[in-house]
Parts: C-alpha cells; structure tokens; sequence
C-alpha cells in the first residue's frame, strides 16, 4: 500500500525566465518571473522538499539548454531536485547529475531511445522518473509537439517492466489551464502499470490537492503544482502545512475503492 505523496512546486524555464505555458503551446507563454532560483528559494521557504524543473528551451531542442542556470538553482534551493526537457542521451544525463538534480525525467527517449532507456533505468534506478505526457490518453514527445498515437498505460507496463518506479504523468489538455486534474486517470495509471505516478496538470487550489491525496494508496504520489502557485489561487505554504498535518496518520480522507470507473483523457 502506497503511502508516499508529496508536491513539486514547478519551475518552467524559457529563455532564462520563469514561465508557464498552456497545454504545452510555446505560443501561449506567460512570464512570471526573470530570477528562476529566486523562485525556488521562495518555495522552499514555503515548505517545498522537492522542486520540479523543466528546461522548456532544451525539449525543444532536444539536449538542456540551461544547465547553467539549474546548477544556480539546485544550489539556492537547498532542497531535492527532479528536472526534465531535452533528456535523450547519456551526455545530457549525466551533465544534469553533474549539476546537482536528484532525479531526471526522461520522456520522448523512452519511445526513440528505449533500449538506451531501458540501461539508465537499470543503471540509475529510482533517480530516473519516466515521462508518459498524454494527450486524450496517448503519449506526446518532443516537447508535447508530436504524437505518438502510444497508449500511456502501455508505454508505463513496458517502463515498469524494465526496472521504472516512478511516471510524471501529465495530461496534457489540463496543464495550465487550471481546469482541474485528472486524479482518476491518474489513479488508473497507476493501477495498470505498478507504478509511482506523480500527476501534473490542473491542480487549481488546496481542495485539487485534496483530491489528489486521497487517491495515493491506489498509486498517485504526488502533484506538480505550477500556475495556480503563480497566481496566487494555491498557497504553498498553506497546501504543505495541510499535508504535514496527515504525515502518517491513517485516519484522513476516505480512498477511492480503486474498483472499475470510466476514465476520462480530456
């Protein structure tokens, strides 16, 4: 029975800036900030253990692109770091390693690299977090530029099977639109492939990530949170205080039974 659940506070990185894009479209980009380790130094304030990175620029291009500025980052936060963008060989892992990240996400290589994929996982263990990025419930690659028409559960049993614990799962029609998450495809994510998965896309305010918690005994361990964090909708600082409060208590919120449900990939 999983009992792990923790929030990545997400800083999106864009030509040097904090950004937040929607539904992964480069060209619906706001800018909340030009200090990205200012930034996570404030979530890290306000109760952040882990931080999400994702180097926009580098899944684009496809190596990272701001090395520099993550190494800046991991050093002022002071706490974990899992970072993704532009993942897709051995020279781009270990120059994130190198900079001080406690965890990669490795997305698009996993479906045109996988046998590469399937050594790291092997080699590195749970410092690897497989992405399974899904738009309508298939997975999306370079970027969240191009379709794969894959099944996310499919690509996740595959993963699992190779030795992954750990999928970021986003949908993809959520992210940034502060349209709520996808806790049940999530949930059922997990359910069909055995792994940890850490839900990204939509959380809006402190009753999302409720929702979200109680699902984490049918495998949901974790939320990146990002936009309503910038606008203010979210309170960190309230949200992580809420969760230390039920640090190993049993008697929370009711689970989901994890029985049969129609799931929904929009």
């Amino acid at each position: 029975m999983n009992a792990e659940f923790r929030l990545y506070p997400a800083i999106d990185v864009s030509g040097g800036r904090c950004v937040r894009l929607l539904q992964g479209d480069y060209g619906q980009m706001t800018v909340y900030g030009d200090d990205p380790a200012a930034v996570a130094r404030r979530w890290r304030e306000e109760g952040a253990e882990f931080l999400h990175l994702v180097d926009l620029d580098g899944a684009k291009e496809g190596r990272p692109v701001h090395l520099d500025l993550f190494r800046e980052i991991v050093r002022e936060a002071g706490i974990p770091v899992q970072a993704g963008g532009g993942v897709r060989n051995g020279e781009a892992l270990e120059a994130l390693f190198s900079a001080g990240v406690a965890r990669c996400v490795v997305g698009t290589a996993a479906l045109e690299q996988p046998e590469w994929v399937r050594q790291i996982l092997q080699e590195y263990g749970e410092r690897i977090v497989v992405g399974l990025d899904a738009r309508d419930g298939k997975v999306a690659v370079r970027g969240w530029q191009q379709n794969t028409g894959v099944p996310a559960g499919e690509l996740g049993r595959q993963l699992r099977a190779w030795g992954a614990t750990r999928a970021l799962f986003t949908d993809i029609r959520r992210d940034g639109a502060m349209a709520g998450p996808n806790g049940e495809a999530a949930a059922a994510l997990a359910r069909e492939t055995g792994l940890l998965v850490i839900a990204s896309g939509g959380v809006r305010h402190l009753e999302d990530v409720r929702s979200l918690y109680r699902l984490r005994r049918s495998g949901v361990a974790g939320a990146v949170v990002g936009r309503a964090l910038y606008t203010g909708d979210l309170s960190l600082a309230e949200a992580t205080a809420w969760l230390r409060e039920r640090d190993g208590s049993e008697d929370d919120e009711p689970e989901d039974s994890g029985g049969p449900r129609r799931v929904s990939w929009c």
